[in-house]
């Protein structure tokens, strides 16, 4: 079953994210801390309020997010939802099906980001009913938190440097996939590319005749319950691939 519109524009991918309400170990409610190594990762609010908290080169940073609010993340940005009270937002990544298929890597403790089978296990949720993978889901995002601050804490006594460390074993963690990637890289954000290289050289010459299958592509939620984010219960789309 399809978890993305096919084709969305500029080969990104597009869902609906209702953040985690439920409370994490140091007393605040949200998602799970992560980064992705890939793709760059955008937050449109809809409503609700709260923070997003990051950590990058730049150090650690806390910006309010409020219906409006509009911000993202390039690949390494350490970043965690917190939930004030109903937030809601449209996220919009690029690498349409790398993050689907593994580009983010929770900030686990260092001792499982070292050891993939554990990382495996620490990630991974059950098949089980909705309540099995609820606790599952809360199990991994504190486990996510409890990382998160120790590495808050090595930047704040280290410096940016720190970080080092935790991008090599993200780096580590999605290596066996890349080749994987590459193939659905190709498919979508490079295959958009050229279409519009070859539309570009088309109306260079005058010719418009891809303008005639132009196309309307309708999406539809997805099906069931809504999916176990990292941050929140996201609702994903399917549509019928365009022709044109």
């Amino acid at each position: 079953m399809q978890r993305a519109l096919p084709r969305f524009p500029g080969g990104t991918s597009v869902s609906q994210l209702c953040v985690y309400d439920w409370e994490t170990p140091d007393g605040l409610h949200g998602g799970s801390p992560h980064l992705h190594t890939v793709s760059t990762e955008a937050y449109v609010v809809t409503g609700g309020t709260g923070e997003v908290h990051t950590l990058s080169a730049e150090g650690f940073a806390r910006d309010r997010l409020e219906a409006g609010s509009l911000l993202w993340f390039t690949p390494g940005t350490v970043h965690r939802l917190v939930n004030h009270g109903d937030l809601r937002l449209n996220v919009v990544m690029s690498n349409a099906g790398l993050p689907e298929a593994g580009d983010a890597v929770l900030t686990f403790p260092d001792e499982i980001l070292a050891d993939p089978e554990k990382y495996r296990e620490a990630v991974a949720l059950p098949e089980g009913d909705e309540q099995e993978r609820a606790r599952a889901a809360q199990a991994r995002r504190d486990l996510a938190v409890e990382g998160c601050r120790e590495h808050i804490a090595a930047v704040e006594r280290d410096g940016p440097q720190a970080l080092a460390t935790l991008h090599a074993r993200a780096a580590e963690l999605v290596r066996p996939r890349v080749e994987r990637w590459r193939e659905i890289w190709e498919a979508t954000v490079e295959a958009e590319t050229a279409r519009t290289r070859e539309h570009l050289q088309a109306l260079q010459s005058g010719d418009g005749s891809h303008l005639g299958r132009a196309a309307v592509v309708r999406g539809e939620p997805r099906p069931g319950p809504r999916l176990f984010g990292m941050c929140g219960r996201l609702q994903t789309f399917t549509g019928e691939e365009p022709v044109g």
